[in-house]
């Protein structure tokens, strides 16, 4: 792609920095404190099934996702990674993986693809913290930015990431730069846009452990040069803990963030977000209950485009992109394990969905899910989501089976 010519000099440019920052040769860096150099093997295989009232066929897809790469941790601290992937698809492509022009059956978006997914140099000391190259970022709960991991070809970023931790209790603070987003829909994908998007973002982010819990806040800045319309500046805080009660834990997330066009963002565009969510963990089970707002104003809906999508607003995904009059999801869930050992851990949920703008209903939803893990590397998972619509997009019923290995 054109846009690309310039990214050589840039990313020469961010690996100086990187030197810079890291202080090597410093003698207030520590020790390495990374896991140590061995092979990476990752496979799973998964069958997902979707009934969706808006089509006359059923999607079935059986695809399998074989990860292998390389970890080689080298000198004082430092680090390099390389791992890629290949998806493929079995007993034949009855699903519109988005790649394979099957536009009469539901959507699972994962296309078959082999591509490099993660390659960077890092480095990790007790107080500074860096990585170059193609890697993962995740931040907080992935809310904002995340990998996506549920999808078999996970989101990846070229970037640069810089962080320090003060000493004495003082804050974490990271600085990530986003030159490219690598989609989980597939490099190969035939639709360029759904592939790749090039980026100039800025991600700042800062950490302080509080006596109750602790507080994050953040600064994303993201111009979006394949989708203008994409370019956003989000600022937010978001403060999380547990304390104890007696026996039983309480816990706690509350969040709020403002969002605005940015850079070359042709459309005037605000919104806010606001996230509160109590739990109480009792005697190994967990309730808990949320009210989260994405929201609207008839013209745009909060957007996150590079979160974890699946993880929130129910798994149905009735709501990757947010309606433009925005989006109130109340729900309430259960979770726990099953037997001394811990293995069997199990989950349901509840959502009720609504605009943000005019409070008209959109649906509401039902999840559940159940894991085994046999061993250390060794696990399975059955899953479903079941989403009734109340005026916004049409039924949909989903089941997952999977099995993955790791090592």
């Amino acid at each position: 792609m054109n846009h690309d010519q310039n990214r050589p000099p840039r990313l020469r440019l961010l690996m100086a920095f990187a030197l810079v920052v890291t202080g090597i040769g410093s003698p207030a860096v520590a020790a390495d404190t990374a896991p140590g150099s061995g092979p990476i093997i990752d496979l799973r295989y998964r069958h997902e099934a979707v009934d969706d009232a808006a089509f006359t066929r059923n999607a079935n897809a059986d695809t399998v996702r074989l990860r292998l790469g390389y970890r080689w941790v080298f000198a004082s601290a430092w680090q390099i990674r390389v791992d890629g992937e290949h998806v493929q698809g079995l007993f034949g492509q009855h699903y519109n993986s988005t790649a394979n022009g099957k536009t009469t059956y539901p959507v699972v978006a994962d296309p078959e693809s082999s591509e490099l997914n993660q390659a960077w140099i890092g480095y990790s000391g007790e107080q500074w913290q860096s990585r170059l190259g193609r890697q993962q970022v995740m931040l907080d709960n992935q809310r904002f930015f995340g990998n996506v991991g549920w999808r078999q070809n996970e989101q990846t970023f070229d970037a640069l990431f810089a962080g320090h931790t003060f000493s004495g209790g003082g804050p974490t603070i990271g600085y990530t730069y986003l030159d490219r987003a690598l989609r989980v829909f597939g490099h190969d994908n035939p639709n360029p846009l759904l592939g790749e998007w090039s980026l100039s973002g800025n991600l700042i982010h800062a950490e302080q452990a509080l006596p109750f819990g602790s507080l994050s806040a953040y600064a994303y800045l993201v111009e979006n040069n394949s989708i203008a319309t994409l370019s956003t500046r989000t600022l937010g805080l978001r403060w999380t803990g547990k304390h104890p009660l007696g026996d039983n834990t309480l816990g706690w997330a509350l969040e709020w963030s403002d969002q605005s066009d940015y850079a070359n963002n042709p459309l005037s565009q605000s919104a806010r977000y606001h996230l509160i969510e109590p739990s109480l963990q009792i005697r190994g089970l967990t309730i808990k209950a949320g009210w989260e707002v994405l929201g609207g104003n008839g013209r745009y809906g909060f957007s996150t485009p590079y979160a974890t999508l699946h993880a929130f607003n129910g798994w149905a995904d009735r709501f990757l992109s947010t309606p433009v009059d925005g989006l109130d999801d109340r729900y309430f869930g259960l979770s726990g394990k099953i037997g001394q050992s811990g293995r069997v851990s199990w989950s349901t949920t509840y959502h009720d969905f609504r605009a943000d703008q005019g409070g008209d209903a959109y649906g509401h939803e039902f999840d559940a899910s159940i894991g085994y893990r046999f061993n250390a590397r060794f696990s399975g998972l059955l899953k479903a989501a079941d989403y009734h619509s109340d005026g916004y997009g049409s039924d949909v019923r989903k089941l997952w089976a999977s099995v993955e290995y790791r090592y």
